[in-house]
């Protein structure tokens, strides 16, 4: 027999018996070979020593490609549990995914692991790598598989088998003496892993995400195509540990959270202030393209809920509680409640597009070992808009809204966005027909600014396909901050309709929008990114000015309160303390201008100026350091000459 083998290319080969991908990697050559880590037959992932015995469509996939790194960190996996059981034969071993630069896996084992456990689990990965143990994948029976795993002590793998169908064929994976339930593809031996990953933290973790469940210790995990990707994210890892918007808060004085109130924020007044600058600046700029900004309740009866989808969707998230005889649910989001607005008063097709923007508080019942500061909480606000509009307005304002978050992005210093348009999920209301138009109209909007952007099938939300706008910060990291969604079922749901040009009643088409998401979590990505030295305009001190002696207080007072007159924030430092150790002191709160005065400056009307991050200072009159202070009060006013800072400046 014959295999014609099509690249995507074009290019095709013939092979007179079935092929495996390795087979067909090599007689490419033998560097592609060593690269591949996968294959693609017709759309599916194979692993590359599964033969091919019919004509198909194949895509070798490569190390340093994204799906081939998901390979690695799950192979990566396997061999983390092959190592536990090895060292811990007691343990159980549950589940251990591929995940985003990394990899886990969760045990169940009475004795806590520990940090020191890492070397030896390390030292022992590496062995089984070193054995170059061939992965072969079996198909077995569903009930031969409970049987095994059961017989070995694995109820955690027998009860995840014993869940799916009867009929259901079983895919394991043999590596050496270790078994895994499991879909693959994996690499064709533990040599191909190669040493590039390395643990890295322990947490814990409930069987199957459930807080009734047993509870599990997870080991986490990276790994990367070669030790230079390694060592780079090792590097970033240290940074972002340095950026910590934890530590940093506490060191800044901006917030602290507590036991008694989990999940959510306790803002300092400097916190607050930051807070304050970013909603003022998002509600001037709301104001300007168009939006009007609206109010809703906290506490809505859960009829509204139901009747919306989310209760279905999202009932285990909310915060739900019975008032005389009524049950109430506190909302996790806007959504619901904005239409309600929009019904208030039939609409003419002349009021469209109308665009309703809240700052809105919700409430999700995150568990609580998801919570990490201001990057996950149970208590939010989110930069919240609706905009109702007719279908063929839907173009027109997906691409403003396009273009009016690259702007507030570049204000606050990010200017790589990336992109993607999630699909359809299976769980979802609404035609096919909508979500056919809705899918297509994001697309057409993403290609029309000239965007390049990756496909995410099946992750939009229950009601719309939205696209999903991401930063990436200066330690390479990515932040999904901004989305889009077209939503052409909640309206109907709901009862929103408006007057068309024809007389008769439509319902509008709802496009749900968010730039920064939620502020908070916006406020620790800030944080991070600028190491706490926030850019001048959203400091919550901008400038200290601090007196050298004492003769010079009134001279200071009188700075102090000019530059307050005009809107500066500012503190006055007079404390009978020595010059160098208020400049120190200060300098460790990251305030981004130090004016220091003596008497010499109070007769010439000067003061000595010392930025964040510089060693230098010169001598600027009042007048003349407040214009500039007025002019870099402007959200985005960036001027490299005074921005002397460094990535090690974060102590």
């Amino acid at each position: 027999m014959t295999v014609q083998i099509q690249f995507p290319d074009g290019a095709s080969r013939s092979f007179d018996e079935p092929a495996t991908g390795l087979q067909i990697a090599e007689s490419i050559s033998n560097s592609l070979r060593k690269k591949s880590v996968a294959i693609r037959v017709n759309s599916e992932l194979w692993d590359l020593t599964r033969e091919i015995d019919a004509d198909s469509s194949v895509e070798l996939i490569t190390r340093n490609t994204e799906e081939g790194l998901e390979v690695i960190r799950h192979d990566a996996a396997h061999v983390l549990a092959e190592a536990v059981k090895e060292l811990f034969p007691e343990t159980q071993v549950t589940i251990g995914p591929a995940v985003e630069n990394g990899f886990y896996y969760d045990f169940a084992r009475d004795e806590p692991f520990t940090q020191e456990d890492f070397a030896l689990i390390e030292s022992r990965m590496k062995d089984i790598i070193q054995r170059n143990e061939e992965i072969v994948r079996e198909v077995w029976q569903r009930n031969e598989a409970i049987k095994y795993f059961k017989s070995i002590g694995e109820d955690y793998k027998a009860e995840i088998i014993a869940d799916l169908p009867e009929d259901e064929i079983i895919s394991v994976y043999r590596q050496g003496e270790f078994v895994d339930l499991c879909r693959g593809p994996h690499l064709p031996s533990t040599a191909a892993l190669g040493h590039a990953f390395k643990l890295t933290k322990l947490a814990g973790a409930y069987w199957r995400g459930d807080a009734n469940n047993a509870q599990l210790q997870r080991i986490y995990g990276t790994a990367w195509a070669n030790d230079q990707q390694l060592k780079q994210y090792l590097k970033q890892l240290e940074e972002a540990e340095k950026r910590d918007h934890r530590l940093l808060a506490k060191q800044l004085g901006l917030f602290h959270m507590q036991e008694e109130a989990p999940g959510m924020v306790f803002w300092h007044p400097k916190g607050w202030s930051i807070y304050q600058s970013i909603k003022q600046y998002m509600r001037q700029a709301q104001e300007a393209h168009g939006y009007q900004e609206i109010n809703t309740p906290q506490l809505v009866d859960l009829s509204l809920w139901e009747k919306s989808g989310h209760a279905d969707k999202f009932g285990e998230d909310m915060f739900s509680l019975q008032v005389d005889e009524r049950n109430y649910a506190i909302k996790p989001m806007n959504c619901p409640c904005h239409v309600q607005v929009f019904n208030q008063g039939l609409k003419s097709y002349r009021e469209l597009p109308l665009r309703l923007a809240e700052f809105g508080s919700c409430h999700r019942n995150e568990m609580s070992g998801a919570l990490h500061g201001l990057m996950r909480l149970r208590g939010f606000v989110q930069d919240d808009a609706h905009i109702f509009c007719t279908e063929k307005q839907v173009q027109t304002e997906v691409a403003d809204f396009i273009t009016f978050l690259h702007d507030v992005y570049k204000d606050f210093g990010f200017d790589e966005v990336l992109y993607k348009l999630s699909t359809r999920p299976e769980k979802r209301v609404g035609s096919d027909e909508d979500w056919d138009r809705a899918e297509a109209t994001l697309a057409q909007a993403l290609d029309d600014q000239g965007l390049d952007w990756d496909l995410q099938p099946g992750e939009g939300a229950f009601y719309g396909p939205k696209i999903e706008f991401s930063l990436r910060d200066c330690i390479g990291r990515v932040w999904q901050c901004g989305t889009m969604q077209v939503d052409f079922s909640m309206p109907a749901r709901l009862g929103a309709e408006y007057v068309g040009e024809d007389g008769n009643k439509h319902v509008p088409v709802m496009l749900h929008r968010a730039i920064l998401g939620s502020l908070e979590r916006f406020i620790g990505i800030l944080i991070e990114q600028h190491a706490g030295a926030l850019p001048f305009w959203l400091a919550p001190v901008q400038v200290v000015i601090t007196t050298i002696v004492s003769d010079a207080d009134d001279y200071a007072a009188m700075v102090f309160d000019k530059l307050t007159a005009a809107g500066i924030r500012v503190e006055l430092d007079t404390r009978n303390e020595k010059i160098s150790y208020k400049v120190r002191e200060h300098s460790l709160q990251k305030i981004p201008v130090i004016a220091a005065v003596g008497m010499r400056e109070a007769q010439e009307g000067t003061l000595a100026i010392r930025r964040f991050g510089s060693k230098n200072q010169s001598a600027m009159g009042v007048d003349e350091l407040l214009a500039l202070l007025i002019q870099e009060s402007q959200p985005g006013y960036v001027d490299d000459s005074l921005n002397e800072q460094t990535a090690g400046d974060t102590k």
